[in-house]
């Protein structure tokens, strides 16, 4: 263990105030400490660092930030100029807010960054001061990298990560929510046109303005599908699993193979597959008018009370053996005596179930069905690839009668190009699904015995 993991800490405001001039001054020039102590490639380091965001700091940041505020002052078009007094029209390229806004996002971002690694040159400041204060030996480069590479190696590994994280999950995420405080839609498309904020007025769309009337209704069958669409599963699957397990039944992994293989179809074949069978032109309804059965086809998938159902009754033939594998492996592990003991005082099939195999199945699996359940309210796949979020409705904008939140963004993003109201729909379904599993979760079993324990 080297002598800077056992020095103990001091205060930076401490340092600053009672340290010699070497460490007031790196708070102006980084490194400054440093290199006063003859710790010469750390603070080279950190004075590099900080002329490196100077330079930048004023070539790069000051415009990118002011940008972000602006957005832009110029657009794309023809402008008319005197040449020789001759006027003739020129084009002028004009300014990008879509690209102002990332860079202005991430210039804050190189900011903090720098933040930071500011901190970080204060810190060494006052760890200096405190090993001259007791007399210790300061320590070389090479001691300092070898804390970097064994005690703090986990710090270091995190390094690249972090990185990765911030370029490529946390600017997007920002630049997303930015977005739906814009007017960035089909009519202020960038490089052409400029976007402008305009503060809660999409949330305002959303609610209360044209929006609402498609919002609200999306929403609704949202939450209904994603309540159906969970309880079904779970529900049918935990009977089938029982089913399976029934003592006496024979060929157990016969059956059990016969509804795995659904999971072994890919799911887009499975959902392609039957959306051809409930076509109103479909095998299915072929079928029942050749037997007699109908007079005209069902719509299953063109009308909207009917495509709803199908919707739920095609998503159980595919989520229910998932259900049915977990809920398996919770009754295989159940305790055999604690059954035998209720079936030997006279408890019925139902009573044990009801008691003992219900209440302990529904304990393993509720964290499972609070992330169905968020799963289905974004579960894109089945009704884009089944119905298409069909069959249109004249009363919605950009929206079918069986469109959930995340396909109606979809079609906001891709069709009709208003990413302000996607972002803010994509807003909102973050808040129902962290809400809800907040909520869910902390008031399950499984969270306070976990929190008791």
């Amino acid at each position: 263990m080297t002598q800077s993991s056992l020095t103990p800490q001091v205060s930076v405001g401490e340092a600053l105030k009672k340290g010699g001039w070497d460490i007031k001054l790196s708070a102006i020039i980084m490194g400054f400490a440093n290199l006063a102590n003859k710790q010469f490639v750390k603070g080279t380091l950190f004075l590099i660092s900080e002329i490196v965001f100077l330079i930048a700091f004023i070539s790069q940041i000051i415009p990118a930030i002011t940008g972000l505020f602006t957005l832009g002052s110029q657009s794309q078009g023809m402008v008319t100029k005197t040449i020789d007094g001759i006027k003739i029209q020129v084009a002028v390229e004009g300014d990008n807010s879509m690209l102002m806004l990332i860079f202005g996002l991430a210039s804050l971002i190189f900011c903090l960054v720098f933040v930071y690694i500011y901190w970080c040159n204060l810190k060494s400041a006052g760890r200096l001061y405190l090993l001259k204060k007791e007399g210790a030996k300061l320590p070389t480069f090479k001691e300092d990298f070898a804390t970097l590479t064994n005690g703090r190696f986990h710090m270091t590994l995190m390094t690249i990560p972090l990185i990765g994280v911030l370029l490529f999950t946390i600017l997007p995420l920002i630049y997303m929510i930015c977005l739906a405080f814009t007017n960035f839609d089909h009519n202020h498309l960038p490089p052409k046109s400029l976007f402008d904020w305009v503060g809660l007025e999409n949330f305002g769309s959303i609610f209360s303005g044209r929006m609402a009337g498609t919002f609200f209704p999306v929403l609704s069958w949202t939450i209904i599908w994603a309540v159906f669409a969970t309880v079904t599963n779970f529900f049918f699957g935990v009977v089938l699993a029982l089913l399976i397990n029934t003592k006496g039944l024979k060929w157990k992994k016969l059956w059990r193979t016969i509804f795995v293989i659904t999971i072994a179809v890919p799911q887009f074949i499975s959902l392609l597959i039957m959306r051809n069978l409930l076509n109103d032109e479909g095998p299915v309804n072929s079928l029942l008018y050749q037997l007699g059965l109908i007079k005209h086809a069902l719509p299953f998938l063109s009308d909207p009370i009917w495509a709803k159902f199908s919707i739920i009754f095609v998503n159980m033939w595919i989520g229910i053996p998932f259900t049915m594998l977990i809920a398996t492996g919770i009754i295989m592990n159940l305790p055999s005596e604690q059954i035998e003991a209720a079936e030997i005082d006279g408890a019925s099939k139902f009573q044990v179930f009801k008691s003992i195999t219900f209440p302990q199945i529904l304990l393993i699996m509720t964290p499972n069905l609070i992330q169905q359940f968020i799963g289905n309210i974004n579960n894109f796949n089945v009704i884009y690839l089944l119905t298409g979020g069909g069959p249109t409705n004249s009363q919605y904008y950009q929206a079918g009668s069986t469109d959930l939140l995340v396909t109606w963004l979809y079609k906001l993003t891709v069709t009709a190009a208003d990413y302000n109201l996607a972002s803010v729909i994509g807003i909102l379904i973050f808040a129902v699904s962290a809400i809800f599993s907040l909520l869910a979760y902390t008031r399950t079993s499984s969270y306070t015995e976990g929190v008791t324990k």
